[in-house]
């Protein structure tokens, strides 16, 4: 017994002292408390080593928020990209950090349950394709589905927990559905007295704002709040604004707490070291996705089923071009668009960084489409993505690229002032 405290003593001291970069660190949790940059971030894709020497995740800041878990029952909403960065190298899958789970669990903080959100708890499920609720094999702790039928966490699976920690990587587009989770988590929460901490990550695409605001009349998982398709906000800073802007449901405020990324500002270049989803599996893709989602809704294919998912865009509706691609099942594409087709499209995957959102990749493929009647896809999944009705009917009637960005200038400018006081970063 004494052996057991005495390890688990030594564990927690070992965690603390590595996550603080073996510095003296202020524990309290002053959210607004700014650090200077001392190093520019370059990390490579796959290789987490790199990220912590230029940043400390939320996540890693132990000495943070374990204080807060200590008698206090924990549910944790997490996928594959919740991990803590070279501590307690896991020997047996080779990678140089830690799930986030695994690492509470080995310090006997009482975790309760997983929420997992869309593609699952390890982040292998299809876009779309319900997550099933389960247990982990590692761990055995129960999995709740947050994504299918049950996308809000009930009475009963919050009744047994006091405080819910949210840790996803997110990539900085409004459809992109991470942030919808939050959305319920917190008002869930809020209802049931329960407290969030979200413990932020840096967003790749967080130093431009572009896209239409949503319109409240096509609020959907893919899109909650009036914000443009590329917000410029972590996650933490989301989740202050979701509280700030009274956009939870009654107006009922969530108890949050938000561990803020060291050494971090929003200029910073920053390479995902785990993919975020199956379908984004590099940073071209990321870099590409808010511009290239929107094929989502229609009949041209944004990669899925091959290997340059969201870096290539065709279709067998389009007119011949240089480059062809026939999506066949792949993970993350059990079932692709146009499979097993032979696809008229465009290669991007060498294309030059993008800091805008790209409408010329759909105002092209518009123009080629051999049936331009059949381009949209007929359930209205466009204008959910879109957040509006003006974008599709905009491209219809054959505007520019440029002449439709300037009605969305008003929005843009009216959003920054709005999302500026839950700014965390530079």
């Amino acid at each position: 017994m004494r052996f057991n405290v005495f390890k688990n003593t030594v564990l927690l001291f070992v965690l603390v002292l590595i996550s603080c970069g073996m510095k003296k660190q202020d524990s309290s949790l002053n959210t607004n408390e700014k650090t200077p940059v001392t190093t520019t971030l370059k990390a490579e894709v796959k290789n987490p080593i790199q990220e912590v020497k230029s940043l400390i995740v939320g996540a890693n800041q132990t000495e943070a928020y374990l204080p807060l878990l200590k008698g206090q029952r924990v549910g944790i909403v997490a996928n594959q990209t919740s991990v803590l960065f070279n501590v307690l190298t896991d020997n047996a899958s080779g990678n140089n950090y830690t799930h986030l789970v695994d690492s509470l669990v080995r310090l006997n903080i009482d975790v309760k349950k997983v929420f997992a959100p869309e593609h699952g708890f390890r982040g292998k499920a299809d876009a779309g394709e319900v997550v099933k609720d389960g247990f982990d094999t590692k761990t055995g702790l129960p999995i709740v589905s947050l994504y299918g039928s049950n996308k809000k966490p009930s009475v009963a699976q919050l009744k047994d927990l006091d405080i819910v920690i949210f840790d996803i990587q997110d990539v900085g587009a409004r459809f992109y559905t991470y942030i919808s989770s939050l959305h319920y988590v917190m008002e869930a929460c809020a209802e049931q007295n329960k407290t969030v901490i979200v413990l932020d990550r840096p967003n790749p695409n967080g130093y431009y704002i572009d896209g239409p605001i949503l319109e409240e009349a096509h609020t959907s998982f893919v899109g909650m709040h009036p914000v443009p398709v590329v917000h410029g906000l972590t996650i933490g800073e989301y989740a202050q604004m979701i509280n700030g802007e009274n956009w939870l449901k009654n107006n009922v405020k969530c108890a949050l707490k938000v561990i803020t990324v060291k050494n971090y500002t929003r200029q910073m270049a920053y390479d995902l070291p785990i993919k975020p989803s199956p379908n984004l599996p590099n940073a071209q893709a990321i870099n590409l996705y808010p511009s290239l989602c929107f094929f989502e809704g229609t009949n041209v294919s944004a990669g899925r089923g091959t290997d340059l998912q969201f870096q290539i865009y065709g279709s067998p509706f389009l007119s011949k071009t240089d480059y062809t691609f026939t999506p066949k099942p792949n993970e993350g594409a059990k079932y692709p668009k146009h499979e097993n087709k032979v696809c008229n499209g465009y290669n991007l995957s060498d294309v030059k960084h993008q800091s805008t959102l790209n409408l010329s990749y759909l105002i092209t493929a518009y123009k080629n489409t051999t049936n331009p009647s059949t381009f949209f896809v007929s359930n209205g999944f466009f204008t959910k993505l879109a957040g509006t009705k003006k974008l599709q009917q905009q491209i219809e009637a054959g505007w520019s690229e440029d002449k439709i960005k300037a009605t969305w200038t008003s929005g843009l400018n009216d959003f920054m002032v709005k999302r500026k006081p839950y700014l965390l970063y530079k």
